[in-house]
């Protein structure tokens, strides 16, 4: 068995244009302070990261981990959620989702569908000039709009949308690999990957490739009404990371899963900040345990109530008093009886 590393913070919910949250050498001090011990960097946020560069120069690599290495944090992983969503998206979302892009290609999906493959691309060259090993992103999506079947769907919609969604992101895959690098998906509504399921297929759709693979985050199985311990389980070949995010669910008479389009504060499923809501960690942290997960425990701080400055503190210390420092050995060695084959196949009456 194998003990998670961390805690560590994704940083995207806390980069901003005020100190310490603005230059790179802030944030890692800040989130030291807060007991972290590593950070997940969104690579679009040039206050914090220079992506082209550092997929072009180790030595920019190595000078951005150095820095962080100084303030004691160490580089988790590097994210590219925005411009993973930008792979593929359908038209009902262009205008939504053109903010996301460079501007120079707003208004032009094809243009911004290749500027986003360009990034990903970027950000894994930049992983392996790291030596990280795992990169998290969104797989965009297609089929969303019709995720509910009404009106009835037509006979190959969805399975159209994977096959185009898997040929888009083969050729990444395949630069993944040459790069001795994993792509885990985070598994999210809004995606055509929202669950297990449809990782499935879009797994097969891509030829099992080596380096297809998981974030888990169990606040966006909640919210679904998904099993998030079985799913632990099931995938644990693919789960490479891991988000750290609560979340709770309480169902009325007036809202279920699809929550009225209400904001978040009045949804019955919401995110929390970590300990405030349903997700049973204990669990959570033993299946990793048992499973041989050696990633990192990320939290993602997303909460409708708390300040996040707290949840970010506390956050640290949850992630902390939940990690499992695995044994080397079984309790009960001490009653260990040395027996060797013969006493073995005497015990069974084997002659």
């Amino acid at each position: 068995m194998k003990t998670i590393k961390g805690p560590a913070l994704f940083l995207a919910q806390f980069a901003g244009d005020e100190a310490p949250f603005n230059s790179w050498d802030a944030i890692t001090k800040w989130a030291a302070e807060c007991g972290y011990k590593g950070v997940q960097v969104p690579s679009w946020d040039a206050r914090l990261f220079d992506l082209a560069k550092a997929a072009e120069s180790k030595t920019y690599c190595d000078e951005f981990k150095g820095q962080a290495a100084a303030n004691g944090i160490e580089v988790t992983e590097l994210s590219t959620h925005l411009q993973g969503q930008l792979v593929a998206v359908h038209p009902a979302y262009d205008a939504a989702f053109d903010g996301f892009a460079d501007p120079s290609v707003h208004g032009n999906p094809k243009a911004r569908q290749a500027w986003a493959v360009d990034q990903v691309m970027k950000a894994i060259s930049a992983s392996a000039n790291m030596g990280i090993k795992n990169h998290v992103s969104f797989s965009g999506a297609l089929a969303w709009p019709y995720v509910y079947p009404w009106p009835q769907r037509p006979a190959g919609l969805v399975e159209t949308a994977f096959d185009e969604l898997a040929a888009r992101w083969r050729p990444i895959l395949d630069h993944a690999e040459d790069n001795d690098v994993n792509i885990c998906y985070e598994i999210h509504p809004g995606e055509d990957l929202h669950d297990g399921v449809t990782f499935e297929m879009f797994l097969e759709r891509v030829d099992n490739h080596v380096r297809c693979n998981m974030l888990y985050d169990p606040s966006h199985y909640v919210l679904q009404c998904l099993d998030y311990l079985d799913n632990i389980d099931i995938y644990k070949d693919r789960i490479k990371m891991f988000h750290v995010k609560d979340a709770e669910f309480n169902p009325t008479g007036r809202q279920g899963v699809y929550s009225g389009y209400q904001p978040w504060v009045d949804r019955a499923g919401r995110f929390r900040s970590l300990g405030d809501g349903q997700v049973d960690f204990a669990a959570i942290f033993s299946k990793m345990a048992a499973n041989d997960f050696d990633g990192w425990a990320v939290v993602e701080w997303e909460c409708c109530l708390k300040h996040p400055e707290d949840g970010a503190r506390e956050g640290a210390q949850f992630v902390s008093d939940h990690i499992i420092r695995v044994t080397e050995r079984a309790f009960d060695d001490f009653a260990d009886g040395g027996t060797d084959e013969t006493a073995n196949r005497k015990m069974l009456g084997i002659t």
